[in-house]
């Protein structure tokens, strides 16, 4: 297990908000401060950095639920494992048969300033968050990386209690988690050995709709590629391909999907707040961006989608605050006691 000083942990409970409000609004172009601690290879085709609280190298009978918790645009894992932990110990008991597991997607530029091995996967600097193929050493998609994941969790030599995954992100991490929801092909492995899976979405900037209606027409109308991936169907890279839109939507709505949506989450001019025009189509601010997604999959026609809307009261664009409250915990951990749900 990767040892926390608790002068670190203390540390980041004091700065992570700040840390969590600017992950989209800070430069993403300078290298990363620390590279995960432990490598999973990814079909033989380059090797993923992570944190992990357990060493999984090893059978590990005492673990019954998996939480994955995915990093932003500043592919900050360091910060995000630290908010893991956090949540982890804010569970108690209920966090104790929890694997906590955070995935880095690197760049080149990360590469070169730590001089990693040139089987390390790396991406564009965006393109991972949508599933786009890595740059090298070969065109693995990063959703890819996440399916190596669950296939790893799905093997029960090594996890044979194994009762529960959660993938859960906040802010550019909760834009991750919602578009693999809707991509993900890891989850038939998770079910042929009867193991469960929720996707947490806390917070996002956006959604990717499956129509092309949107919340603000007028803004739509003027936005050229408002529709395209990774704000709609159109322009889908190589992973999701294979599928149309009409299935993937199927696949969505059967999924478990809990958005978790701070109230105070309602600055339209928030620093870390995509405004770009396909964004903005989809409503002012995250918290209404999140609720006019869900109201407009529950009217679609392809069957009352398995999802949840949470929301958080009190709460604002902050991380810990969303993921240790009742209702983070609730999505995390099956702990009672949210009563959030709209």
């Amino acid at each position: 297990m990767r040892a926390l000083a608790g002068f670190a942990a203390i540390a980041w409970a004091l700065l992570s908000s700040h840390a969590f409000a600017a992950d989209e609004d800070a430069p993403n172009r300078k290298p990363v401060k620390a590279i995960g601690d432990a490598r999973l290879a990814v079909g033989g085709r380059g090797m993923l950095p992570l944190y992990l609280s357990r060493d999984w190298s090893m059978p590990l009978p005492a673990i019954s639920r998996a939480i994955i918790v995915l990093h932003g645009r500043l592919r900050n894992a360091d910060e995000y494992y630290i908010s893991a932990n956090n949540a982890q110990a804010a569970a108690g008991d209920d966090g104790k048969s929890a694997l906590m597991i955070v995935p880095q997607f690197l760049t080149e530029i990360d590469i070169e300033a730590h001089k990693l091995p040139e089987d390390m996967l790396r991406w564009s600097l965006e393109g991972w968050e949508g599933g786009d193929a890595a740059l090298a050493p070969t065109p693995v998609s990063s959703f890819e990386a996440l399916d190596a994941i669950l296939a790893k969790l799905s093997d029960r030599r090594i996890f044979p209690n194994l009762k529960q995954v959660v993938v859960a992100g906040h802010s550019g991490g909760g834009q991750v988690v919602q578009r693999y929801a809707i991509a993900g092909k890891g989850e038939a492995r998770l079910s042929r050995q009867h193991i469960d899976i929720r996707y947490v979405v806390a917070n996002p900037s956006s959604y990717a709709y499956f129509s092309a209606d949107r919340p603000v027409p007028k803004i739509a109308a003027s936005c050229p590629g408002y529709d395209n991936w990774k704000y709609g169907m159109g322009d889908r890279p190589p992973y999701l391909a294979d599928a149309t839109p009409a299935a993937l939507e199927q696949r969505y709505v059967e999924r478990e999907v809990i958005y978790l949506l701070g109230t105070l989450d309602t600055n339209p001019k928030h620093a870390a707040l995509d405004k770009s025009c396909m964004a903005e189509a989809q409503g002012p601010t995250r918290y209404a961006r999140g609720h006019a997604y869900a109201d407009a999959m529950a009217k679609r026609d392809h069957g009352t989608p398995n999802h949840r809307v949470w929301d958080i009261a009190g709460v604002g664009h902050d991380g810990d605050k969303m993921l240790t409250s009742k209702c983070g915990l609730a999505a995390l951990f099956d702990i009672p006691g949210c009563g959030a749900e709209r």
